[in-house]
């Protein structure tokens, strides 16, 4: 997409940022122990913890990849929150208190302490980094896909910034200062969002949209002349060719020597050829947005009502709508979607970017991403089922919410924290519903990025409210990224190489090197974020709540509701938990596609692997702790 700076975004973001930065500089002057580096000392309110937890959860997946899933995807993209926020009860009712009383200040810690098991400090302390990386890579694309439009950076750049910032945050005063960031971040993050909810009520809906920022573009439609299911000709238009890709074909014209791509709708009652946005990487590198240079502006803002129906009258524009009558007009209506096919044309790659309209209620119904209607078959839902069960037991798994307990005083206050989280995420939730779906109607969409439908949106409201949004949600980067970092360097350098390698490390020395793991997965978090752009960050997040369901949970709920749970099991289901997960990951339709093999030539067609690996992690640890119970734990490598 095409942005220009803006400079009243510019100065908020460099105010977040420098607030952020100025409270990670003042609880870095104090004295740090480990205790305090690692878990805040133990002594964060329950009530600021809370929502800390609400600002380290609401991570770039939740405020950038649900909207933009939802604008995509309509009810499909809510989906994701519902899962997100259901799985919370799990956290509230197993884990919240009992895990508080088990740990220090990491999980390895909490999942070892009946045990003191080698074999568990070194499976945990690998799983923590895995799932923290999975869950960093979504958060990296999203900070690069949020400033482009803030500073008029590439992406790429864009992630570099973020990594800096962070590990400046995690270098100086570890959890204390990604305590005060979270608490800050999140609580700015649900008001803005009513404040922005609040907007796209007021101005209700319009077809074509209408906003003081948005320029609409009419997409052109050509009639052709037709021969042997060939075009021949178009009136003062030249036929370069012509492509079929599935069920769909498409037909490149020329005129004055710029070369568009047009989707071909064959029907005997309409015969047309409608303009597209396409992308063309030429074989030389350079890259030509609808047949012309970045610089000539032909590439547009998409997403919008082609009919807007209330009590069964065709209108044009509602005027101020309620909650409820906001949703039920967007049923009746119809929805225009831009979907993406990617084709080879002679030696260049082109992302063409196509309309089709979507009756709202189909757009407010589940089955426009995961098929698990009349359409359906095996695999989608089971794809369908893997998700759900990731996302659901994966919240109460992920390491970085774990270490959260630890910065409370008392169990007592860890569930009030928990209680308080999930007031303020559902909020939260509920109103990515009208956020998302507000993108996908007011012409907003970047059909490059998704993740960049909620900013957009708030751009068309105004440059204040989008200054403000966007750097609250860079921040929310900022923040997620800090605590996945924590996690990630209490994992090498307390569990890895102080408990395992058995350093004995003194608390000097453990706040130092935890400071050079949070640089090194710092800089691996740049690496990864660069090289997964332009993938939905929610679809991203929902691999690490996978591998946390499958590698975590279940060794988790073992150790605290089955007497019987041996070492060998908890560390035999954390590497089943991981590989099987990973391997199906790694083998999915989408890495499939990012290796340049084709997605529907992977040996399977599962994206989430949760449906198998987390039944897999559940059978191994009762399996493991049968076969090698506690009384044999001491005859066992430690």
């Amino acid at each position: 997409m095409i942005y220009d700076i803006s400079f009243t975004a510019l100065a908020f973001f460099f105010i977040f940022v420098g607030l952020v930065l100025g409270l990670s500089f003042y609880f870095g002057r104090k004295k740090s122990s480990s205790s305090s580096y690692y878990a805040a000392g133990g002594q964060i309110h329950w009530a600021v913890n809370g929502i800390a937890f609400a600002g380290d959860y609401l991570s770039a997946a939740s405020f950038l990849g649900i909207c933009g899933m939802i604008a995509v995807a309509g009810f499909d993209g809510f989906l994701y929150a519902i899962g997100f926020l259901a799985g919370w009860i799990v956290a509230l009712f197993l884990i919240a208190e009992p895990f508080k009383r088990l740990g220090k200040y990491t999980f390895t810690d909490a999942l070892n302490a009946k045990f003191n098991s080698r074999a568990i400090t070194l499976t945990a302390s690998i799983s923590t980094l895995i799932i923290s990386i999975f869950y960093l890579i979504p958060q990296m694309v999203g900070a690069g896909d949020l400033v482009m439009p803030l500073l008029g950076l590439p992406h790429w750049a864009g992630v570099i910034l973020v990594g800096a910032i962070v590990i400046a945050i995690v270098a100086s005063a570890g959890m204390a200062s990604t305590t005060y960031v979270q608490f800050l971040k999140g609580g700015l993050l649900i008001i803005l969002s009513l404040v922005l909810t609040f907007y796209i009520l007021k101005n209700g809906l319009s077809s074509p949209p209408d906003s003081d920022s948005n320029k609409y573009h009419s997409f052109m439609e050509l009639v052709p002349q037709v021969k042997d299911d060939n075009v021949i000709s178009v009136q003062n238009w030249n036929v370069v060719a012509q492509q079929q890709v599935g069920d769909k074909t498409f037909v490149k014209l020329s005129q004055h020597g710029v070369e568009r791509w047009f989707d071909w709708t064959k029907k005997d009652d309409n015969n047309l050829l409608k303009e597209t946005l396409s992308i063309t990487q030429k074989s030389n590198g350079a890259l030509l947005y609808n047949g012309e240079t970045k610089e000539k502006r032909k590439f547009y803002q998409v997403g919008h009502l082609s009919k807007i129906i209330v009590n069964g009258e065709e209108l044009s524009k509602t005027g101020p709508l309620g909650p409820f009558q906001f949703l039920s007009t967007i049923r009746e209506s119809e929805v225009v979607r831009f979907l993406q096919v990617k084709l080879i044309d002679g030696n260049d790659h082109v992302s063409i970017y196509y309309p089709e309209v979507t009756s709202g209620s189909k757009f407010m119904l589940p089955g426009l991403k995961y098929k698990i209607g009349s359409d359906a078959n095996l695999w989608s839902k089971m794809d369908f089922v893997s998700l759900m069960l990731a996302l659901f037991l994966g919240t109460a798994a992920l390491p970085h919410i774990l270490i959260r307990y630890y910065t409370v005083k008392t169990p007592k206050d860890a569930r009030k924290s928990t209680i308080l989280a999930i007031a303020a995420i559902g909020g939260f939730y509920i109103l990515t519903l009208f956020i998302g779906l507000g993108a996908g109607v007011n012409g907003v969409m970047d059909v490059e990025s998704s993740n960049m439908a909620a900013p957009l949106l708030a751009r068309a409201f105004g440059a204040a409210l989008f200054s403000i949004i966007s750097a609250v949600a860079f921040a929310t980067v900022l923040g997620t990224v800090a605590g996945l970092i924590v996690a990630s360097s209490g994992a090498i350098a307390h569990d890895f190489i102080d408990v395992y390698l058995k350093k004995n490390l003194d608390d000097d020395k453990k706040v130092k090197v935890g400071k050079i793991a949070a640089v090194v997965v710092g800089i691996l978090a740049i690496l990864l974020g660069m090289a997964f752009q332009g993938i939905n960050v929610s679809f991203l997040v929902g691999w690490a709540f996978a591998i946390a369901a499958s590698a975590n949970l279940p060794a988790i709920l073992f150790l605290l509701f089955w007497k019987k749970t041996s070492s060998t099991g908890i560390s035999a289901s954390i590497v089943v938990g991981i590989v099987a997960s990973l391997a199906i990951i790694l083998t999915s339709p989408t890495m499939w596609d990012k290796y340049g093999l084709g997605a529907t030539n992977a040996i399977h067609q599962l994206e989430n692997p949760a449906l198998v690996s987390f039944p897999l992690a559940v059978l191994t640890v009762y399996i493991f702790s049968k076969a090698f119970p506690k009384k044999k734990d001491s005859l066992l490598p430690q």
